[in-house]
Parts: structure tokens; C-alpha cells; sequence
């Protein structure tokens, strides 16, 4: 479909632009004036070099799922029609890779198809839980509800995001910053010191030959080293792609000692967040497991999960097989299963993802406020225990001197 890239006027007086995708320019006009746009100038788009390459491309971000979401529902809530919905979220749209799915969503819809099978098409912009929650919202007739509950879901789960990469950002950058500092002392700064030290003659301190052969390797080998890093890297990453390497990763990540905790801390909040939000908007628990279980993001807890979908299809429910898999806290599975009993599961899940976002948070500070001191102390034994070193043979010449 040819490209259209027109200039006008909206019922507000201000002027605008934009492109619009339609059979020919009397249908430009005509959808810019269901819009309130009263039409200036309308001429096909030039194609110069406008070359699609994937990789160029602007991305797709949670915002933009989540500001379209948003004003999708508010849209639908107002009684305007599917179609016209997407058109005008397309139209508006900034980013031109939403814009260009919209617009295929929109002509999938015009053809015939449903709502939730057009987003299908597009899995990058919209996952498996998206399309399953629209699709229930348009059997149960409440596309608008459905709609609200995923954006809130997904403010939520980037809320969550941020927060756990922001625990991890601080003492990543640290550390980064004063591997390249010590790196540049030992190539750069020590071999200066060396040459001096040999002007003087004389047996160097342990601690100061010691550093000056660590220099004097890092100096030698750096090729190796650099090559032996990325090759570690690479081999973690090819490991981490195997289904066995992940799953021995995934259930040491959960093991250790102070982020194996945040891990599953946030597992389970990830897990209660979206059980209660395909449960409470009818999609079936065993369908919702099986979504929830591939968006885990752990492969230990994804294996709990599947465990219990399994145990559920042979009529047993949910709290029993969560117990049994060691992965979820006690607490979890007793709330689990009073909220069972009492025929309000999709409640007590919201309830504990609640308490769990509330358990990430305070662990995220814990976690920072104690990486604080021992980065501290890391920095201060690594980069002052090369100054001293390379200080003291002055400091043992200016008692020489001084004697």
C-alpha cells in the first residue's frame, strides 16, 4: 500500500503533519477528516533512500506497549469502533516500527480477522500473554477491562525490571571502572616505576617485585588475556543457550547466597503478578501456566511451574505441587491455597505479588546499601595496595637517606 505524507489543520487550530498509509489520496483526506484534521496538502511519500533495514530500525519499548495499550482501552471504553481505534493509534503513532505492526494489525482486522489473531502475527511487540488476555477480553466482551489490567500488569513488571537492574548496575559499573583503572596502572603507571627502581639498585620490597612481575605478565600476555575473557564470555553464552547448561545456571543463580534470594524474590512476584491477571480475565489456569511458565524467566521455576500445570491436568491443585517443588516459599503455597478454598485465587495472588514487590524493594536496598562497604573495600585494597606498594621503596630510600 502506497505511502502519503500530508500537512493540515486540527480542530484546535494547530498545524500538523504526518504520513498516512492508504489506496490513494481521497482516502488520506477522508480518514484525516474522521480524525478532525482538516487536510492542507496530501502528496505520496518519495522513496529516496528510505531503505527498511531491520537492525536500523527504532525498537519497540514497554512505554510504547503501554502508552498504546492505555489509550486503546480508553478508546474502546468511549464506544469507537476496532478499526477506527488502530487507525488512529497508527496514524499518531511516532515510533516507525509500532507504526508500521498497527498498521498491519488494522488491515489484518479489516479483513476479517480477530483482534488477538492479528497481534499474533507480530510476537516481538506483543507476547503470548498479551494476545491470550485480548483474546479472552473479546469472547468475554470486556476488550476495554482486559486492556487496563495488561497495561497496569505491564507498569508493573518493568517497575519490577528497573528495579532489580538497578541493583545490579551500581556495583557492575564499580567494579568495571576499577578493573580498567587497575589495568591501566599496570601497563601504563608500573613500568615507570620499574625503570626508576632499577636506577637505584638494590633489593625491591616483596610486596613492590610482587606487583611489578604482575605488571610485567599483564604486559606480556595482555593479547591472551583479552582473548581468554572473551572466550569465557562466549562459552557462558553457548552453554546458556543449551537446555542442560541453563537449567545447571539457572539453579546455581537461585543458590547463592545474597541475589539467589532477589531472584527468587522477584520469580515469585513475576509469577503471582501474572497468574492473577490471566485468572482474573478468564483465561483458563492451565493455559496461564503454560504462558506463565515460559515467561519464568528462570528455568528452575519454569520446571516448577510446568510440574504443577501437570499435577493440575490430573486433578490436584495448585498449592500441592508448589509445595512439592521447593522453588516457592511456604507462606506462598499456604496463601495459595486458602485463597483455593475460598474460590479466590486470582485475589491472594494479587495480594502476595503485592507483598513480593514490596520484598524486592527492600531487598534492592539491602542489597546496595551492603555492596556499598565491601566495593569500598574492594577498591581499597586493590588500587591503594598498588600505590603503597610502588611506594614503598621510597619510603625505604628516604630512611636510608634519613639514617
Amino acid at each position: 500500500m502506497p505511502k502519503f505524507s500530508w500537512t493540515g489543520r486540527s480542530r484546535d487550530g494547530k498545524n500538523t503533519k504526518g504520513e498516512m498509509e492508504a489506496g490513494s489520496e481521497a482516502m488520506v483526506i477522508a480518514n484525516l477528516r474522521r480524525q478532525g484534521i482538516q487536510a492542507n496538502k496530501v502528496k505520496a511519500a518519495g522513496k529516496g533512500l528510505d531503505i527498511e533495514i531491520s537492525f536500523l530500525q527504532p525498537k519497540i519499548t514497554t512505554k510504547d506497549i503501554v502508552v498504546f495499550t492505555r489509550q486503546f482501552a480508553t478508546m474502546i471504553d468511549a464506544g469507537l469502533p476496532l478499526v477506527q481505534c488502530l487507525e488512529i493509534l497508527s496514524s499518531q503513532q511516532e515510533n516507525k516500527t509500532f507504526k508500521t505492526i498497527l498498521t498491519q494489525v488494522k488491515e489484518d482486522v479489516e479483513s476479517g480477522s480477530t483482534f488477538a489473531d492479528a497481534l499474533k502475527k507480530h510476537p516481538k511487540a506483543f507476547n503470548d500473554l498479551y494476545c491470550n488476555l485480548v483474546a479472552a477480553g473479546e469472547v468475554g466482551g470486556i476488550l476495554d477491562t482486559i486492556l487496563n489490567r495488561l497495561a497496569a500488569y505491564i507498569e508493573k513488571a518493568l517497575k519490577l525490571k528497573k528495579q532489580v537492574k538497578s541493583a545490579m548496575t551500581y556495583p557492575t559499573t564499580i567494579v568495571g571502572i576499577a578493573l580498567v583503572v587497575i589495568a591501566v596502572i599496570l601497563v601504563f603507571v608500573i613500568p615507570a616505576f620499574e625503570k626508576m627502581f632499577a636506577d637505584f639498585g638494590g633489593a625491591l620490597p616483596a610486596p613492590t617485585q610482587i606487583v611489578i612481575n604482575l605488571s610485567n605478565f599483564v604486559q606480556d600476555y595482555i593479547l591472551v588475556i583479552i582473548g581468554a575473557i572473551v572466550f569465557i564470555i562466549f562459552a557462558f553464552k553457548k552453554i546458556y543457550a543449551t537446555e542442560k547448561g541453563r537449567e545447571k545456571i539457572d539453579d546455581f543463580a537461585l543458590k547463592l547466597p545474597i541475589f539467589g534470594v532477589l531472584i527468587r524474590k522477584v520469580a515469585v512476584a513475576k509469577f503471582s503478578r501474572t497468574m492473577s491477571t490471566m485468572i482474573s480475565s478468564g483465561v483458563p489456569i492451565l493455559d496461564g501456566l503454560d504462558i506463565v511458565s515460559k515467561t519464568a524467566g528462570n528455568k528452575t521455576v519454569e520446571k516448577a511451574i510446568n510440574k504443577v500445570r501437570m499435577s493440575i491436568s490430573e486433578g490436584k491443585t495448585i498449592a500441592e505441587p508448589l509445595k512439592e517443588s521447593g522453588v516457592f516459599p511456604p507462606m506462598v503455597c499456604q496463601m495459595i491455597e486458602v485463597g483455593e478454598q475460598a474460590g479466590a485465587i486470582d485475589t491472594m495472588l494479587s495480594k502476595i505479588a503485592d507483598f513480593y514487590d514490596d520484598e524486592v524493594d527492600d531487598a534492592v536496598g539491602n542489597l546496595t546499601a551492603m555492596m556499598e562497604p565491601l566495593l569500598m573495600l574492594f577498591l581499597g585494597t586493590t588500587v591503594g595496595g598498588l600505590v603503597i606498594a610502588m611506594y614503598l621503596p621510597i619510603f625505604k630510600l628516604a630512611g636510608t637517606v634519613g639514617g
